[in-house]
Formats: structure tokens, C-alpha cells, sequence
């Protein structure tokens, strides 16, 4: 199991590091979907530091494992609030499947790292 959360962890960090840094020095492709998706680009900003937090403190998790926790959670809410916003705006299935997948992966991290982060 120790593998399995590591790996994920360790990609989860990866995808978060490079959407935050995105987010926040405006590359085109994120300022275009925050316009599809009828959110200002102030919150674009304010998601890209978020993610950059979640990677933060999943890097951390590495040596504290209630720090993974907690950025798992942080992360798992952050895309909920994704998914929600292809919602709102009725995208395709499609479309919304990347947040879907992370937001999956997200809880199958912390599935499997919740058993040991309780016992520290």
C-alpha cells in the first residue's frame, strides 16, 4: 500500500504543481477555460494558489503523513467546486472528465493513506 499512496502522491503533486503555476502566471489555455466557464480571472488566480497549497502540503504529507491528509481533502474539495463549474454551465461528460478523474483519484489516495495518517 505504501507504493500505491507514494506513486499517487507523487503524481497528484505533479498535476497540482503544474496546474497551479498555470493558473496563477495566466497561461492562455486556463484564462480561456475560466472565460468558458463564466468565472472571473481573479479566481483563476485565487485556484492556482490554491492548488499550489494542495501540492505544498502533499509534498509535506511525504514526511507528515496528517499533512497528505489534509491537503488530499483541501485538493478533493477544490475539485469538487471544478466538477460543480462544468456543471453549472452544462459542459459535456467529456469535458468535465479530468476533474472527475482527479477528484477519483484524490479519494483513492486518501482511502488508502486515512488508515495510516489515523494511527500517527
Amino acid at each position: 500500500m505504501f507504493i500505491i499512496t507514494t506513486v499517487v502522491q507523487a503524481i497528484l503533486i505533479v498535476i497540482f504543481l503544474f496546474s497551479g503555476v498555470g493558473k496563477v502566471y495566466g497561461s492562455l489555455m486556463h484564462i480561456q477555460n475560466f472565460t468558458r466557464l463564466q468565472l472571473p480571472q481573479w479566481f483563476r488566480v485565487v485556484t492556482g494558489i490554491t492548488q499550489l497549497i494542495g501540492a505544498m502540503g502533499l509534498i509535506v504529507g511525504y514526511f507528515y503523513s496528517q499533512w497528505a491528509t489534509i491537503a488530499g481533502i483541501w485538493l478533493a474539495i477544490i475539485m469538487l467546486g471544478a466538477i460543480f463549474a462544468h456543471i453549472r454551465i452544462k459542459d459535456s461528460f467529456k469535458q468535465t472528465l479530468a476533474a472527475i478523474v482527479l477528484f477519483c483519484l484524490i479519494i483513492v489516495f486518501l482511502l488508502y493513506l486515512l488508515p495510516t495518517s489515523l494511527l500517527l
